[in-house]
């Protein structure tokens, strides 16, 4: 296992087993994960033509969703006047992270602490870790939030991988839900019709067994994502014509900062983790 720069004007570094097996990532650029080769297969989506412009929020890769998943359903900050409103998703994935290589566990570790900017939308001193194993066919993730303040601290988690695909008509999904929320109408549907809309674009919520998965015919392969409670949402997310679909785990639904629904609450001075797989099985 070696860490090495690979693009220097993109700020983009490769964590490796070997010429087949890979991951590259961006600490600038919210600590997100751009691409992961396993077996020689490119597993992720990823936008490079859209990364290279700052001004535009990443499309693909795996990028990390904190402390908000999703949106806030208020013009002003949970937190009272002194403080901006948090945008979609949280303030991680446009932070700059930093990283370190664990030698004995051959393991990669992004961690991100607060700062000025982010005390302009979240008054509390924390430090989240992602620590990512790279293994054949996987990818492990350990999350662990800790909470440095003298006040206990809301967070919701989540993360947003871009996976490639052939053509959204190959796609099988296995063991979903009978329904799910459709996030931009609101409403309570059937999983089934819903994801039948999948090449028109679908954004849809559902709580799972811990596990999702999809099958790419064409591709031959079977994507399993672990994520097991408290980290058992499950978002599918697709953006035609994009060749790729999203299929997040998250802690908590939108709006769980000013509902408090399924909103996790850490102790002063404790700390909450959360795991996470992404598995890859090469079908005949």
């Amino acid at each position: 296992m070696q860490i090495k720069l690979s693009n220097k004007d993109q700020g983009i570094f490769v964590f490796q087993s070997d010429q087949n097996n890979y991951i590259k990532f961006c600490p600038e650029r919210g600590g997100v994960i751009t691409n992961w080769v396993s077996e020689g297969k490119e597993i992720l989506y990823f936008d490079e033509t859209r990364f290279m412009d700052k001004t535009q929020s990443i499309r693909g890769g795996i990028p990390i969703l904190f402390p908000i998943c999703g949106n806030l359903n208020t013009s002003n900050s949970v937190f009272g006047t002194d403080f901006l409103q948090l945008n979609q998703h949280g303030f991680a994935r446009d932070l700059r992270w930093q990283y370190s290589f664990n030698e004995n566990e051959k393991s990669l570790c992004l961690f991100l602490n607060e700062s000025k900017n982010t005390k302009k939308y979240y008054p509390f001193d924390f430090e989240l870790r992602v620590e990512v194993s790279l293994k054949i066919n996987c990818l492990e993730f350990e999350i662990t939030i800790f909470n440095k303040s003298e006040n206990a601290m809301p967070i919701n988690f989540g993360l947003h991988p871009y996976f490639n695909v052939s053509d959204f008509k190959n796609i099988e999904f296995i063991g979903n839900p009978l329904n799910c929320q459709n996030q931009e109408k609101n409403i309570i549907s059937n999983t089934l019709d819903e994801l039948k809309n999948i090449n028109l674009g679908v954004d849809l919520l559902m709580y799972t067994s811990g596990r999702s998965e999809f099958i790419d015919k064409i591709f031959k392969r079977k994507v399993t994502l672990n994520h097991p409670y408290p980290f058992d949402l499950g978002v599918i997310w697709s953006d035609p014509p994009r060749k790729m679909i999203c299929l997040e785990p998250w802690t908590s639904p939108r709006n769980s900062f000013v509902d408090g629904f399924r909103n996790i609450v850490i102790p002063s001075n404790e700390s909450q983790r959360f795991d996470a797989s992404i598995q890859i099985k090469n079908l005949k």
